[in-house]
């Protein structure tokens, strides 16, 4: 069986954390879409951890975790993160990278780097990992699918040299900085093969064994719909698609065979970086929930930068489950919420005069507000419940009248950082 746990928003909604508890049960774990620009925060016996590459089954040493077709393989990241997990005393994990992978290069992050610095104010709030340059050469197919690594050093020349020129045509006379030293490319090269051999592997031919022993695949993704390139908030998005079908996608297998798709959503709204956020607040009662909420605190598992926070919206996660296909949704960190006398919810925008609860193309998301219902908060803490029944009735009705809302199942809701901290519940959507 494969099942995928996907974000229904802005990202940061709690992925790593219900990844790493149903991994549980998984035979695979697969990080499909992305690189190292996203975190997932894991929080379990060894320590605390973020996670930018290695797929969060990693913690489990039965598990094969793979780096599907569709990352953004960042080599030395991935490399130094796998190895501060084992110096954490996490023994080593199975790790396959796809053949078919492709590599982020040195000047990715340059040009990245280089292109937020000339758009100054008018940016697209990126982490600076290479992400959007490296999707760009790769539909522009001047990208390096790892497997091309291994070729002699006079073929490796030549397609530097012809990306080169291209590349130095932008460095030189718009960026005017230095152009790209061929000859040290190809030594970072032939150095980054060596070390990544090892875990290289034919992941389509691996996954079509395991589906067929019935071993259970779990797809990890980044990010979440907004952040979408076809779905999402366009231009402030992502550069590859969060979506679980993309995950077939990356991995090579068939769509039909993702049969359960978890769409994590948290119980307030969170986003890194630059967009159109409807329920976002500001000022005081931001740094409030701020500081109340994830797990130390919404700031970036990545970049450190504190998140911008909003009340939950209805509109954006309807939405954001609709277009991943959720089977199921895992509401993330209820506890945090346990500080407020009352709770707002977005339940509708006001777009000209009217009110609408789909949500709009990104050009008509800056004149929409927020229309908000509020409910009366707990006010205590809900850490180390176990049974939905047993939360205070006011968390209950929080969470039930969400579920309406968005009209998918809430089968799962995180109170609390640790693996355990998750409370399984009878939806009546499933019935």
């Amino acid at each position: 069986m494969v099942k995928a746990v996907v974000g229904a928003n802005w990202g940061d909604e709690g992925k790593g954390k219900i990844t790493d508890t149903l991994a549980d049960s998984a035979d695979v774990v697969i990080r499909f879409q992305g690189g190292a620009n996203a975190g997932h925060t894991i929080v379990n016996e060894y320590g605390k951890f973020a996670l930018h590459t290695v797929p969060s089954g990693a913690f489990h040493q039965n598990i094969m975790n793979i780096m599907g077709s569709g990352v953004a393989f960042d080599i030395e990241k991935f490399m130094n993160e796998l190895k501060s997990i084992t110096d954490k005393g996490v023994p080593q994990p199975q790790i396959m990278v796809s053949d078919r992978a492709q590599v982020m290069m040195p000047y990715h992050v340059l040009f990245d780097t280089l292109e937020e610095a000339r758009l100054a104010g008018k940016s697209f709030g990126s982490t600076k990992s290479g992400i959007a340059p490296f999707y760009s050469d790769k539909y522009s197919k001047i990208g390096w699918q790892i497997n091309e690594f291994y070729q002699d050093d006079d073929v490796l020349m030549e397609k530097i040299n012809r990306i080169a020129d291209i590349k130095d045509c932008l460095l030189v006379n718009l960026y005017h900085t230095d152009p790209i030293d061929r000859s040290g490319l190809l030594a970072w090269i032939r150095e980054q093969r060596t070390k990544v051999e090892p875990y290289i592997g034919n992941v389509s031919e691996y996954l079509g064994e395991a589906i067929k022993a019935g071993k259970t695949i779990l797809l990890e993704g980044q990010l979440g719909t907004m952040k979408d390139p076809d779905n999402g908030i366009y231009p402030m998005v992502t550069s590859s698609s969060p979506i679980a079908g993309f995950g077939a996608v990356s991995c090579g297998i068939p769509p039909y065979e993702i049969k359960q798709i978890v769409v994590v959503s948290k119980a307030y709204s969170s986003a890194v970086g630059a967009g159109e956020f409807v329920s976002e607040i500001f000022g005081d009662e931001a740094v409030l929930l701020r500081n109340h909420g994830g797990d130390g605190g919404e700031y970036g598992a990545t970049t450190g930068r504190p998140r911008r926070v909003g009340w939950y919206d209805c509109v954006a996660s309807k939405y954001g489950c609709r277009v991943q296909g959720a089977t199921d949704v895992a509401f993330t960190v209820l506890d945090d919420l346990g500080y407020l006398d009352e709770i707002p919810v977005c339940v509708a925008y006001e777009l000209d005069g009217k009110q609408i609860t789909e949500f709009p193309v990104t050009k008509d998301l800056h004149r929409c507000k927020p229309v908000y219902k509020t409910f009366k908060g707990w006010k205590s803490d809900i850490r180390g419940i176990r049974k939905f029944e047993d939360l205070p009735q006011e968390a209950q009705d929080y969470v039930n009248y969400i579920e309406q809302q968005i009209g998918f199942p809430i089968t799962m809701v995180s109170n609390g950082p640790a693996r355990e901290d998750i409370i399984y519940r009878e939806s009546p959507l499933k019935k």
